[in-house]
């Protein structure tokens, strides 16, 4: 069981996290998550249909993991969604006047792999849409799509690429938060780019410039996500909070 020091400490790095995103919270600026209305019904309904069974295998494999011998699975969850909803709360102003922000799933992915991910950013983009007016309820199914489902999944691609080829633990992982990171915003860029084509160079030209907008900001973004994700990890690990050996 996780013993009241630990559950201590787990506190204190909550709570910190917490306390930047309120310092952080006045800054007024569009958010990467796409907003309220940006998307027409049609494309509303499609993403919501593309995520809807990765959200049930979510739900398949959540039983599995909370049903597990392991007594620490319940706490580690929470952790991981709790990672997912501060980091993507984080709204980093970029060049252009609209913002950028780390995903936090990397962390989730490494422990449980991708599946959980899907319900776990569900409820964080859910409770951001209407606490933070981060995000929105119609786009919540493309928002899902890009930050908790496609980027999960590469990022656990990457990771089980790292691991095959013999690379460090800490570099694996580092890499599985930052390609998690990356893909998230480029498949955002698609998603508005097919619904916003630009006028002369058509989907392409305005992926391109969905992506430049970001650019800037988001590259270094990911490389810190992931230098704070393997912290995290290596916290967890060394506390005895979860066992390397029940990794997925």
């Amino acid at each position: 069981m996780l013993s009241a020091k630990k559950f201590k400490r787990l506190l204190i790095i909550v709570g910190v996290a917490v306390l930047l995103v309120s310092l952080n919270y006045p800054i007024t600026v569009h958010a990467m998550h796409i907003m309220e209305g940006m998307l027409p019904p049609g494309w509303c309904i499609f993403w919501f249909a593309i995520a809807t069974p990765f959200f049930i295998y979510g739900l398949y494999r959540m039983r599995q993991i909370v049903r597990d011998s392991n007594q620490n699975a319940k706490i580690m969850l929470a952790l991981c969604g709790a990672f997912v909803f501060v980091l993507s709360s984080l709204k980093i102003p970029s060049v252009t006047g609209s913002s950028s922000h780390p995903t936090g799933v990397g962390l989730g992915t490494v422990l449980f792999g991708p599946g959980v991910l899907s319900v776990l950013g569900a409820i964080v983009l859910l409770f951001q849409a209407l606490l933070l007016a981060h995000g929105g309820l119609t786009t919540l199914g493309a928002n899902m799509v890009s930050m908790v489902i496609v980027g999960p999944f590469v990022g656990y691609a990457v990771w089980r690429l790292c691991r095959a080829l013999r690379m460090n633990r800490a570099i694996s992982i580092f890499l599985c938060a930052v390609f998690a990171d990356w893909i998230t915003y480029v498949t955002t860029s698609i998603q508005l780019a097919v619904v916003y084509p630009d006028p002369n160079n058509g989907v392409v030209g305005a992926a391109i410039k969905f992506l430049g907008i970001y650019a800037v900001t988001q590259i270094p973004l990911a490389i810190a996500e992931g230098l704070l994700t393997v912290l995290v990890y290596n916290l967890v690990i060394s506390n005895h909070l979860w066992e390397e050996s029940a990794l997925r």
